[in-house]
């Protein structure tokens, strides 16, 4: 079993990796969430091991972009927090399964072999709009037959919309939700990359699909995407 660890303590992240390297598991092992976030997407691994509260980028976060990367390694998720919300918080942002600390070497170890056994996360749902098709595990877009060519970016800002129709959303939690905190841009530049979108998946259909709520923010409506 090849493992990656994301904890920060390096007292915990020590132990973790010499009872790994007993179970006679390889063992990667990263501080911060930015650099964990690298690795989990630039190498292979059958399960992550990922504290919630880390520096530079937490665990959640984290999370959610590995699966908005369309990377599905099973993913458990360490904490010591407690509480009902935190837990929902981490299975909603696409973790596999959740322990809190302090918790049971053994039964972490039993835990991580059944993520394994169980494969990883699901392939998401296409989400859609009308006739636009954003689907997150082929990362790929279209508008009825027509695929259209979005940046990383571009794809990431339309998914969190799609992923909240008929919610309004701010610039800021747009910036939050897909630029890493260490990278973080001004909120204007939000309005670029929706200004871009709307060139590529409405202007050539004829389309309204992201609609302005001024002195707000964004929305799509579930049934946007047809003829204005």
């Amino acid at each position: 079993m090849r493992v990656l660890v994301v904890e920060d303590d390096r007292r915990m992240a020590g132990l973790l990796v010499r009872g790994f390297v007993a179970e006679n598991f390889a063992v990667d092992v990263e501080y911060n969430g930015s650099d964990g976030l690298w690795r989990a997407t630039e190498h292979a691994y059958d399960v992550i091991v990922l504290d919630v509260m880390l520096p530079r980028l937490n665990g959640y976060r984290v999370c959610a972009r590995l699966r908005a990367a369309g990377v599905w390694t099973p993913i458990l998720m360490l904490t010591a927090k407690d509480g009902e919300l935190d837990e929902t918080e981490g299975l909603d942002t696409g973790a596999d399964d959740y322990l809190t600390k302090p918790f049971s070497y053994q039964v972490l170890v039993a835990r991580l072999r059944a993520l394994v056994r169980r494969g990883g996360t699901a392939r998401p749902a296409v989400l859609r709009a009308g006739d636009l098709e954003l689907d997150p595990a082929a990362r790929t877009c279209r508008r009825g037959q027509e695929v259209i060519a979005l940046t990383a970016k571009e794809f990431a800002v339309l998914e969190y919309l799609l992923r909240r129709q008929d919610l309004v959303v701010t610039k800021s939690e747009i910036v939050a939700g897909v630029w890493d905190e260490a990278r973080e841009p001004d909120p204007n530049l939000v309005e670029v990359y929706i200004s871009t979108l709307r060139r590529k998946i409405d202007a050539p259909f004829h389309r309204h699909t992201i609609t302005t709520v001024r002195g707000v923010g964004y929305r799509i409506d579930n049934h946007q995407g047809g003829s204005t």
